[in-house]
């Protein structure tokens, strides 16, 4: 696997040193840059192009937000990790909206995000193999963003690990969507094959994802999302029901 730079960009000195110290032996990663606080992290990134960046929302100065702008503006295809005290919705999806791709709430350990770091490095690998003729056929905003965008409206946060397999499920049925009837025999098979894991374990982390999005209650944003109020209360879709819905609409969107 291609040798990834990473900046670790965390206000609390003792963790930053226990993820720099994680990914210094880490196969596959190269530390390039590490700061405690945003000032020092923007002159890291003035001398360092990272592929990777682990941010903390609090930094001192500049904080974790406006960082994502500055990683946006001068190098748009690294990939940003936000972590935080905070588990809110608002700064969540402030952080997904500014171009996070994952949100880990502390305390959380550095094996795990170099889990979800690996498993996203994983899928972008597998996205530059799409097609360029299909890659022509999606509009301005990507297939991987529509699906996004829909998760944080209804609640599924992006740090669980049902997140990036939800995604991968819904992404397979737009291409195919007869796999569909085959949940239990092909999709989660062909998910934990890419991910290194089982078809157990691929069914049990999609059924948390949409368990916590219907938790959060959230009945208006899922009845805005798919146009009519399909489920409600404490009812809702099986994991097949919801990865149909989800790919149907972006069917019918003409995002294939």
């Amino acid at each position: 696997m291609k040798t990834a730079n990473i900046a670790i960009f965390e206000r609390n000195e003792e963790f930053m040193q226990k993820l720099k110290s994680y990914f210094d032996e880490a196969s596959g990663f190269t530390v390039c840059a590490a700061a405690t606080t945003g000032d020092e992290a923007l002159e890291r990134l003035k001398v360092t192009s990272p592929d990777v960046a682990v941010i903390d929302t609090a930094l001192k100065g500049i904080d974790g937000i406006k960082l994502l702008d500055y990683i946006k503006s001068i190098r748009p295809e690294c990939m940003s990790f936000m972590i935080s005290e905070f588990d809110n919705d608002k700064i969540v999806n402030s952080a997904i909206s500014h171009g996070a791709i994952y949100y880990f709430v502390k305390p959380v350990s550095p094996s795990v995000i170099g889990e979800r770091i690996n498993d996203v490095l994983k899928d972008r690998t597998y996205d530059y193999k799409v097609s360029s003729e299909l890659r022509d056929k999606r509009r301005t905003s990507s297939l991987d963003e529509k699906i996004s965008n829909i998760f944080t409206t209804i609640g599924i946060p992006p740090h669980i690990k049902g997140y990036v397999y939800l995604r991968e499920g819904i992404k397979m049925a737009v291409e195919d969507p007869s796999i569909i009837n085959k949940v239990t025999k092909e999709l989660y098979p062909k998910i934990g094959e890419k991910f290194t894991t089982t078809s157990s374990k691929v069914e049990r982390a999609i059924r948390h994802a949409i368990e916590v999005a219907w938790n959060r209650g959230r009945t208006d944003a899922i009845s805005s999302v798919f146009g009519a109020r399909v489920y409600i209360g404490n009812e809702r879709p099986t994991n097949s029901e919801f990865i149909a819905l989800v790919a149907d609409k972006l069917i019918l969107e003409n995002f294939i």
